[in-house]
């Protein structure tokens, strides 16, 4: 056991950042990632003795007893097919995908039948800190023995481990990221079609803004693959992007209408069914710490906002009969703080009762939130096309526009949600 070698194939973010966990803790790190990066990634890991940094990932897959496919969703097929017949005898082999379904039939196809098959997944960024995250571990063809060994190994994560199936895991991840990330896409992308900076207007700035604004800034801030592999391959993403985006359009058309009656009937009717049972549970996010993170100058004022994101969110949940708090022991730190904000304007009454009325009756949001709406549908249009170029498209022109101010924002970002998640009730 003491001897044992790791294996990663695929050294993006992720890949980087288990290397150098996994080789802190005192195993010795086989890694390779594409030819063209063999030299860059031998010099930038020279002077960490326990990772080698391997040409290819025949030689990776020969010389290592647990081997991690560290690939994006959409290319785990191809290249398991190319270095999976190369495993060494009896080793544990996994991804670290987001979407499980074709990694496991990636492997199940391409894989020796001795090879044990055990896969995780970190639920978090390569930027956020693993200690007391959540990590889904899947014993999925192995002996007790060999996941205990992938367990140990991992466990220098100091995570939350969580063992699911992989269809369990598609089904939660797909609750609890897919309508998220869609959601923050949807915001950068009608901010960016307003030629807007959203931290330079006064009604986006303070409490819950900052929140919206933050992890917009963070999610343009990575690589367009981390999200669209998750929903363009997850069918049960698929259809919470498809409702989200029906969910939106239906209530703007309301505003649109004036009609509050059936307005303030479905939002009180969605609000009850999400977040029924929770009523006398603390709030996840606190005043204390909503307005201590932004990006522009707090105005003399709080601006009114309708908050057609939120409201959506809600909704859509309601819709599809997903209870968010069912999945927190599996949530991503971005999925807190979306359910955090949602929850902190649902069991406010008077705060709701003042979007409802600035959704009916105040026109200054209408350009903006038009904008949210063809969003929302544009991206759910592009995951159910299964168009993963005109996903990327769209994301990195919406990056581009936007990239002038991360390293600004990555740096407020990490200290809010590292402020944030320590104040997170049940953290």
């Amino acid at each position: 056991m003491a001897n044992m070698s790791v294996g990663i194939i695929g050294m993006g973010d992720m890949g980087k950042m288990y290397a150098r966990r996994i080789s802190e803790a005192g195993w010795l790190i086989n890694a390779c990632d594409t030819p063209d990066k063999f030299e860059e990634l031998k010099e930038e890991f020279k002077a960490n003795e326990n990772i080698r940094i391997l040409p290819n990932g025949h030689l990776v897959s020969r010389s290592s007893d647990y081997i991690i496919y560290s690939v994006e969703a959409e290319n785990i097929d191809r290249v398991v097919a190319e270095y999976g017949p190369s495993t060494k005898l009896n080793a544990i082999v996994g991804g670290q995908t987001s979407c499980k379904a074709p990694e496991i039939a990636a492997l199940e196809k391409h894989l020796p039948p001795d090879v044990h098959i055990v896969s995780c997944h970190s639920l978090h960024g390569p930027g956020v800190n693993p200690k007391g995250q959540p990590l889904v571990l899947i014993k999925h063809r192995a002996s007790q023995e060999s996941f205990d060994r992938v367990e140990r190994i991992l466990s220098c994560l100091q995570s939350k481990h969580v063992y699911l199936t992989a269809n369990e895991h598609d089904r939660i991840t797909a609750d609890t990221q897919a309508v998220t990330h869609a959601a923050f896409l949807s915001m950068g992308g009608a901010w960016a079609a307003n030629r807007q900076f959203p931290w330079e207007i006064a009604r986006y700035i303070g409490g819950i803004e900052n929140i919206k604004i933050n992890v917009m800034m963070r999610i343009y801030s990575n690589k367009w693959h981390v999200y669209a592999g998750l929903a363009i391959m997850n069918p049960s993403a698929k259809e919470q992007i498809r409702q989200y985006a029906t969910s939106v359009t239906e209530l703007f058309k309301l505003m649109l209408a004036g009609n509050r009656d059936e307005f303030t009937r479905r939002i009180k009717y969605a609000g009850e069914r999400v977040f029924k049972g929770s009523e006398n549970q603390d709030l996840l996010l606190r005043d204390d710490v909503l307005d201590r993170f932004s990006l522009g100058e707090l105005p003399p004022e709080r601006v009114k906002n309708n908050h057609l994101s939120l409201l959506a969110m809600v909704d859509c949940w309601s819709q599809l009969g997903i209870v968010p708090y069912h999945h927190m022991i599996c949530s991503t730190p971005l999925f807190r703080l979306w359910l955090g904000i949602t929850e902190y304007l649902f069991k406010k009454p008077d705060l709701l009762e003042e979007v409802i009325d600035t959704a009916i009756n105040d026109n200054t949001f209408r350009s903006d939130d038009l904008e949210f709406t063809f969003a929302a549908r544009d991206w759910s249009e592009r995951v159910s096309l299964g168009n993963f170029d005109g996903y990327r498209k769209k994301f990195e022109e919406i990056q581009q526009y936007f990239a002038p101010r991360f390293p600004e924002a990555t740096a407020l970002g990490n200290e809010m949600i590292e402020t944030i998640l320590e104040k997170t009730v049940g953290s």
